[in-house]
């Protein structure tokens, strides 16, 4: 009998709590994210989830695609969403912005939407140019991940378990990189000023940034026999080498590119880590005044 009202007390106790707080207003956040498998994606969707409980969120995964940026923007504006704030999740600012400020009528240069183009997407990455339908207003986030100050702290969080003898150790940091020589050179400054708080952390042989290059194979060709050169070097006189990807998630190709070298790494991106997250917050407050009409 004791345990039969302790059951009923529990099931009346669930029935009365509150529902969960359901975010409120025209105020929306739209994140664009590469994307990839699933498991790349959940691992966005997981970080984001914090945030869609206190806004309206959605993502548009794909290399800035209309079609998905248009379902995200529908979904969104079916909530009553009518400003929305496009926090771009890429490692550089300079990644597709003109192309999205294309897509979302901010630019001139994307035509109409293709009449009876009804999906219009290729897995996500469809790269045909198009401007969505939407009457909301759409601020843009400047700053990638490169140039986020909160990357500092992922760096040394991912450090922090790989490292033994800091003054024996070579923390590579590896990122994917562009085609253009001078926004490469850009990538590398950006995550240089990022990579500054491992130096901080621990007195490091070496600490260096590098960029594969590998969707273009000339340059890709140059930036591995740098790499290797790195390894080489590191394991001098008894050496070290840990790897940090800066990537979104995962390691991309660099076992590949690395076989054969030892070396430490955990292989995970910025991701898994709450600071990616606040970033995406701090984006998304930056942009509300510029959505906010003026009196």
């Amino acid at each position: 009998m004791i345990r039969l009202i302790g059951t009923m007390l529990a099931a009346l106790l669930l029935f009365a709590a509150p529902a969960a707080a359901q975010p409120q207003g025209d105020f929306g956040i739209l994140v664009m994210a590469h994307g990839g498998g699933p498991a790349w994606n959940g691992q966005v969707e997981a970080m984001l989830e914090p945030v869609r409980r206190d806004h309206h969120l959605e993502i548009a995964f794909g290399m800035a695609s209309p079609d998905t940026i248009q379902e995200a923007v529908r979904r969104l504006e079916a909530r009553g969403v009518r400003r929305i704030a496009v926090v771009r999740l890429f490692i550089s600012g300079e990644s597709w912005r003109e192309r999205t400020e294309q897509i979302l009528g901010l630019r001139p240069g994307a035509p109409p939407r293709p009449q009876g183009d009804a999906h219009g997407g290729h897995g996500g990455h469809d790269m045909s140019l198009w401007r969505i339908d939407s009457n909301s207003r759409f601020a843009l986030s400047d700053e990638g991940l490169a140039n986020a100050a909160e990357m500092g702290a992922v760096l040394v969080e991912r450090v922090r378990p790989l490292s033994r003898d800091p003054r024996r150790e070579t923390i590579l940091v590896l990122a994917h990189g562009p085609e253009d020589d001078a926004e490469n050179e850009r990538w590398i400054r950006e995550i240089d000023a990022r990579a500054a708080a491992l130096r901080t952390h621990a007195p490091f042989r070496r600490v260096v940034v590098e960029t594969l290059r590998e969707d273009w194979p000339e340059r890709r060709a140059a930036s591995e026999a740098r790499i290797r050169a790195i390894a080489a070097e590191a394991a001098r006189d008894g050496g070290q080498l840990i790897v940090l990807p800066y990537r979104v998630t995962g390691f991309g190709p660099y076992a590949r590119v690395l076989e054969g070298v030892t070396y430490t790494a955990d292989r995970q991106g910025l991701l898994p880590s709450p600071q990616v997250e606040q970033w995406v917050r701090r984006q998304a407050e930056a942009l509300r005044p510029a959505l906010t009409p003026t009196p």
